[in-house]
């Protein structure tokens, strides 16, 4: 390899000197340039009290990551878990990423090792917790032993067993191997919060100092010897095979390895990626285009809008619906969202070496156990043959709780006795995604003295639920599709939520961030700021007249119309919109201030959100979430939709599929509520806030109503209705 090829993104950011980690945190480099091998999680010669804690002889605690790193801060925030009940010395706290293994590491919300929905914290709180306290408990144990004390008489800080009456310390690396010989307490007490040391505290997250200086490794950064590159192209209609294929001129391209020939898609295997793209670009190919040809975006919304005029399950229902709406001010709306690409910043990548006896896998995903049962079958090796080398992901927004990249490189590189990294083009990630499905959401509500007496809301759209975690589905109701529906904060004393499974014929569909409060978040929402304008109230003080059984969300609600300056003069075709949501067991409320010209377009002046999550681990991390959520679902809602037309995606890259952009974001102020409630989940709670409080925003400025995403601006100029 010369030095031109050897040149790394990472050798160019470091500028070829290595430097020290802050905090003495530690990120594994899995396949860095010429060093293919992971720090291993090894026991030996370490306390080791539990699949999560790791110390040695020096001090240095190790502690094993359950939930992977995508950009939301985990590693942070876990590491503060553990150390805190712990009480590691933070300075000597390193991560490493948990190898894949159910027994240990299975999520406790989903039953196996994944992470998403918002689960990261508020399913490990109490775990995690344990197994801190319960090691800590085995120092104590140990350095009582040896000083003949009362375990009860020592007290533990920053690394140490501490017994005051005598004066005497011992650190946790001089303890780590007669602690290893304790037996494990049962049923350790946890720490007050009152005796919190790490959380609530604003730390700077341990992964920023060795992202900005290039050290950190993502999947696609992954570097082998001898590796190849591949490019790959999948049938351009949902369901189609590969028909013929005409590789001649491919071959001849410079740096051309192979050509290698799926079902459903023609990779090229290069020495590089222009090698590999440009060999691509010259294959022939005729494609099975199958029964999906003729399918559009048209077609897709007849089927789904007429599926939803069917009764669908019964996911909740109290009080007596029917008598409810039978009589009061009568509403009835339809709300629609269309299709939704995640386009991670980091394109669809892995990189996997098959051998005879093995397969090995480098790659960031968000389901690890997953990958390696499906790559075991790709490869027809049993799982234990199969290696999954888990890296950081740049970004995963649930498109990486799916295997799909995964098993399609295993595929590929089956076919050569070299490693291979095949990478997608930023236009196949976006055309062959498993989208944020399409869904119709129907209300039909009555007004009774200023308050909602009856409400009936019905969710007709995919059950990805059925088919990523089918022992969740049950009696027809999706779980996810209903998330944030069947839990309102609002006193409504008739209330009725169903769900109609209604599959978009070939698109396939899964998780986005956000997940199910998406749609149900922003219809609930625009309805109740339509409902209030029919009951003649104020936005903020309707939805406060029905908060009686819900002290946190209307805290929130306050909070953020008297930080948003609620209620004061705007100019005109200016509006504030709000939007209330209980959602992953946390509760924010957001105001979103915008302004809309004579024409249709928005400029956002001004959002202010205020979030309950409980216990703020990390509030620092918490308002990064809120305010990269906000961004995130104001895109949707300014620019997101995918097409469907002849069976294909439209979109294919950030010119037709748009991101908001730093000049369109506008002053973002969030406030996190000091609590003590058991932390909720955050990471996804910002991403549905902003669209209905845009929505809602537009409504107050214009009066027009919109109900579909995202936001058509030819509604908007001046003089125009809906």
């Amino acid at each position: 390899m010369n030095a031109h090829n050897s040149l790394s993104r990472r050798t160019l950011l470091t500028g070829g000197v290595a430097t020290g980690f802050l905090l003495a945190f530690h990120l594994p480099l899995r396949a860095a340039v010429n060093e293919p091998e992971q720090p291993k999680d090894t026991t030996d010669g370490k306390f080791a009290p539990n699949a999560f804690i790791r110390i040695d002889e020096t001090g240095q605690t190790t502690l094993i990551m359950p939930q992977v790193e995508m950009g939301q801060g985990i590693y942070t925030s876990i590491s503060m878990v553990l150390a805190e009940e712990l009480d590691a010395d933070w300075a000597k706290v390193a991560a490493l990423h948990a190898p894949p293994n159910d027994k240990f590491y299975a999520n406790p919300a989903f039953g196996l090792q994944a992470t998403g929905g918002s689960t990261s914290i508020r399913a490990w709180w109490k775990p995690l917790r344990e197994a801190g306290a319960s090691a800590r408990a085995m120092l104590v144990q140990a350095a009582a032993a040896q000083w003949q004390v009362e375990p009860a008489s020592c007290t533990t800080s920053k690394g140490e067993v501490i017994h005051a009456a005598s004066g005497r310390k011992l650190g946790y690396g001089e303890l780590a191997l007669a602690a290893q010989s304790q037996t494990p307490p049962k049923d350790v007490p946890v720490k007050d919060p009152k005796d919190f040391v790490l959380i609530g505290q604003p730390l700077k997250r341990l992964d920023t100092p060795d992202k900005v200086n290039g050290k950190v490794v993502y999947g696609i950064d992954a570097i082998l010897p001898n590796m190849k590159i591949a490019a790959i192209a999948n049938c351009p209609v949902f369901g189609g095979k590969v028909g013929k294929v005409d590789d001649s001129a491919a071959m001849k391209v410079a740096g051309v390895r192979k050509v290698v020939v799926l079902d459903d898609a023609v990779a090229v295997i290069g020495d590089h990626m222009w090698a590999a793209k440009k060999g691509l670009e010259a294959l022939k190919i005729e494609w099975n285009e199958g029964p999906n040809a003729k399918i559009s975006t048209k077609d897709i919304w007849d089927d789904l809008r007429k599926a939803s005029e069917k009764d669908g399950a019964i996911a909740k229902s109290v009080g007596d619906i029917a008598k409810g709406l039978a009589s009061g001010d009568k509403f009835e709306a339809s709300f629609e969202l269309p299709f939704l690409a995640h386009a991670s910043m980091e394109p669809i990548n892995a990189t996997v070496h098959v051998r005879p006896d093995a397969c090995e896998i480098w790659t960031g995903t968000q389901i690890m156990t997953r990958v390696q049962s499906e790559a075991a079958k790709a490869a027809g090796l049993p799982v234990e043959k199969v290696i999954v080398n888990q890296h950081l992901l740049g970004g995963g927004f649930g498109r990486k709780l799916e295997p799909d990249m995964v098993v399609a490189a295993v595929k590929i590189a089956k076919q050569v006795d070299y490693p291979v990294k095949v990478i997608w083009t930023r236009e196949e990630d976006i055309q062959h995604d498993v989208y944020r499905p399409v869904y119709r959401d129907q209300v039909n509500a009555t007004l009774v003295d200023g308050k909602v007496a009856a409400w009936k809301y019905k969710i007709a759209g995919s059950a990805v639920i059925a088919r990523w975690l089918p022992p969740a589905f049950q009696k027809g109701v999706d779980i996810d599709a209903v998330d944030a529906a069947v839990e309102t904060p609002y006193d409504f004393p008739n209330f009725h939520v169903e769900y109609v499974r209604a599959e978009p014929p070939a698109v396939p569909t899964g998780f986005w961030r956000g997940v199910g409060p998406n749609n149900n978040v922003f219809a609930f929402e625009c309805a109740l700021d339509e409902l209030a304008r029919k009951a003649g109230k104020d936005p903020v003080e309707f939805r406060r007249s029905m908060l009686t059984k819900t002290p946190r969300a209307l805290a929130v609600l306050n909070l953020a119309a008297e930080k948003s300056g609620w209620g004061q003069p705007l100019p005109a075709r200016v509006g504030r919109g709000v939007c209330l949501q209980p959602s992953f067991a946390s509760f924010l409320a957001t105001v979103v201030e915008a302004e809309i010209d004579d024409i249709g377009e928005i400029t956002l002046r001004r959002i202010t959100s205020v979030v309950d999550t409980g216990i703020a681990v990390n509030p620092d991390t918490i308002k990064a979430q809120i305010e990269g959520g906000l961004i995130f679902g104001l895109t949707a809602a300014l620019y997101g939709e995918i097409t469907i037309d002849k069976g294909r995606v439209q979109q294919s890259n950030f010119h037709d599929y748009r991101m908001m952009r730093i000049n369109e974001t506008p002053k973002i102020e969030v406030i996190v509520v000091k609590s003590g409630e058991a932390p909720g989940g955050i990471g996804e709670a910002g991403v549905n806030a902003g669209p209905p409080a845009l929505r809602n925003a537009i409504y107050a400025a214009t009066g027009v109503a919109l109900r579909r995403l995202p936001i058509d601006r030819k509604h908007l100029a001046a003089g125009k209705k809906a």
